[in-house]
């Protein structure tokens, strides 16, 4: 239709607007020009602290879409302090942008900061760009280049990748020396098992004894041997139906139970107006999230959310946050996953000693440690007892977060399975 237009309208593209509209054109007929999109679009971030909400969370909330947890936004607690604060987001947004859309990590180097902001929301958004521009430096193999940007980078993982980078450039001493000084003190777990991956390398490389941490024991291993099933199934699936009984079901929960359960427990903490968390009605969680000191910021508020779980109190808390809570959005409860009989069901089968483990290690990591559960879980509701169960079919292996939560398990006694699933010869 374009190409049809264009055709019969020749040089259209040099004619005024009123020469369109012939005779049309009158007071009547005025054309209107937005002037003020870059206020509009300025006042929407101040509004919800980011540029991928938009007006219609009113309209969706309204009409009972979605709903919100419902904050007291007070002036402290909004990430923005200053107009200088939004126009460092403007800029490391447009940054952002522009590396997406093919630029270069030397385009982009330049126009960030070398310093950290005194907001630490808004820094911690520069961090994580770094982190990405050194990434992208490191795979187009510009080892030099990334390795300053990562050693200036707070960003989970940074100091990690400067071991490697210094691994990569065979300067073993320095990489060594960094990795034992990381050891000391890691950030994370997932930073302490790249680590230990390295440090064989490095101390052969180097000469030294090698030294490995002793393993902790291994999870309890079922293997099945099945015929492959119909053309309609998932390996899940079909370990979960061979082990289920009615007096043992066996449900699909993968992250989605632990993380509710930790979501109606710690609701409180989760949605406490912390400077930064939170800047609008519009929050399907806080901001800082995933920020290196969320949990510190409320470490006072969890402690006594996870104190619950020493005494029957917990159980009110939770079932009192899943009837009075459910439905509103959270990061951690699915609430189209979780009903109310699975709920009381983990409630009475889980020791809520074993609940507290698995909570405290999510705390040291909530991003990383909000993954990685095995895929099964198994009740015993005449006996209240549960394991959980990581399912691995034929050629499968697990994934180093899946295998940091066995090892976890493992230490602390808590039950938890790897089922290896191989298919029997000549089966449909």
């Amino acid at each position: 239709q374009l190409s049809a237009l264009r055709e019969q309208h020749a040089g259209a593209s040099e004619r005024r607007f009123s020469d369109w509209l012939g005779k049309s054109a009158s007071p009547a007929d005025p054309l209107l020009k937005v002037a003020v999109k870059p206020l509009c679009e300025r006042l929407r971030l101040i509004f919800f602290g980011n540029f991928r909400q938009d007006w219609t969370e009113l309209i969706l909330s309204d009409l009972g879409v979605v709903r919100y947890e419902q904050v007291d936004i007070s002036t402290a607690s909004r990430g923005f302090r200053s107009s200088a604060d939004v126009d460092r987001y403007i800029e490391l947004h447009s940054a952002k942008e522009d590396f997406r859309a093919g630029a270069t990590p030397h385009e982009i180097l330049p126009r960030l900061p070398q310093t950290p902001f005194d907001n630490d929301w808004l820094d911690s958004r520069r961090q994580r760009l770094l982190f990405q521009l050194a990434q992208q430096l490191e795979k187009s193999g510009e080892f030099d280049a990334a390795y300053p940007v990562y050693a200036a980078c707070r960003f989970p993982g940074a100091r990690a990748r400067c071991v490697r980078v210094l691994e990569k450039t065979r300067q073993f001493g320095a990489a060594h020396k960094l990795l034992k000084a990381a050891l000391l003190a890691p950030e994370s777990e997932a930073e302490r098992q790249h680590l230990l991956r390295i440090a064989p390398r490095l101390t052969r490389q180097l000469g030294l004894p090698t030294t490995r941490s002793p393993k902790p024991p291994p999870p309890a291993r079922i293997d099945l041997t099945l015929p492959r099933p119909g053309p309609t199934w998932w390996v899940e699936g079909v370990v979960r139906d061979h082990l289920a009984s009615p007096a043992a079901p066996v449900l699909y929960v993968e992250n989605a139970l632990i993380n509710a359960l930790f979501g109606l427990l710690c609701w409180r903490a989760i949605f406490s107006a912390i400077p930064g968390a939170f800047f609008h009605p519009f929050h399907r969680g806080p901001m800082d999230l995933y920020s290196a000191d969320f949990v510190a910021r409320r470490a006072a508020l969890f402690d006594v959310c996870l104190a619950e779980l020493d005494s029957d109190a917990y159980l009110t808390t939770i079932r009192a946050t899943f009837a009075s809570k459910r439905g509103i959005a959270s990061p951690f409860v699915a609430w189209e996953f979780l009903g109310a009989d699975l709920l009381e069901m983990a409630l009475a089968c889980i020791d809520p000693r074993h609940l507290k483990r698995l909570f405290e290690r999510m705390l040291t990591d909530l991003q990383g440690n909000s993954s990685g559960y095995p895929d099964l879980i198994q009740f015993w509701p005449a006996e209240k007892r549960y394991r959980m169960i990581e399912v691995k079919g034929p050629g499968d292996r697990l994934q180093d977060n899946q295998v940091r939560w066995l090892d976890y398990c493992a230490r602390h006694q808590l039950p938890v399975a790897v089922c290896y699933l191989q298919w029997s010869e000549g089966g449909p």
